[in-house]
């Protein structure tokens, strides 16, 4: 347990592709309506620090591949979640345990919506997290790249500032992002300069 009392927490970068034109309008809130009948995409997640039952969760690596109906809060979502092969057999469950939402925090939230877990799996995933650029790489299974749109000060990223968001922190930078993934398991992703962003992010639970 860390000073502030919670049993877990984590810190890092979070970032997502999907095939809704930017901006995705389930990423505003669930109950609007997606580009697309079915929208499908990825979110990828890098732990810098945290702490699980005594587990360090620096280091570990992981991507949530998703596919959800139209109007994202109908649930029935179709979720697969992919560990990194260097993280350590606990740090595999523990991130298994957050982003399944078994032990509270926000992804117990986004848990409810969905209808079908895939088996979680060890894959070589590998991110990478350039200053403008965020890129995720499954081998044989998905290759992903967020890039920050222009804004009219180039030096600066184009922002959201004070959204709410579950999983995201309330500051998150747009991004236009291009996906290919196949699971073998039925989720299959195409994007294509479609809705990106990134953030930081700090979860606690329960």
């Amino acid at each position: 347990m860390n000073d502030s009392g919670c049993e877990w927490w984590a810190e890092g970068l979070l970032f997502e592709n999907c095939n809704c034109t930017a901006v995705c309008p389930g990423h505003v809130h669930f109950s609007q309506q997606c580009t697309h009948e079915v929208c499908h995409g990825f979110w990828a997640v890098r732990f810098e620090s945290g702490g699980f039952d005594g587990i360090d969760l620096a280091g570990a690596e992981a991507v949530v591949i998703f596919e959800s109906p139209q109007v994202m809060i109908e649930g029935g979502w179709k979720q697969r979640i992919l560990v990194s092969d260097e993280a350590t057999e606990a740090q595999v469950q523990a991130v298994e345990g957050i982003l399944k939402g078994d032990r509270g925090g926000p992804w117990s939230i986004l848990s409810g919506f969905v209808g079908e877990s895939l088996p979680t799996r060890r894959a070589p995933v590998r991110i990478e997290d350039g200053p403008a650029k965020k890129a995720v790489s499954v081998a044989g299974v998905l290759e992903g790249v967020v890039e920050a749109i222009r804004g009219r000060d180039r030096a600066r990223p184009v922002v959201f500032e004070n959204i709410y968001n579950q999983i995201h922190d309330s500051r998150q930078v747009i991004a236009r992002g291009s996906t290919r993934c196949d699971d073998g398991g039925g989720i299959v992703i195409r994007t294509e300069d479609t809705h990106g962003l990134w953030s930081r992010f700090r979860w606690t639970g329960p």
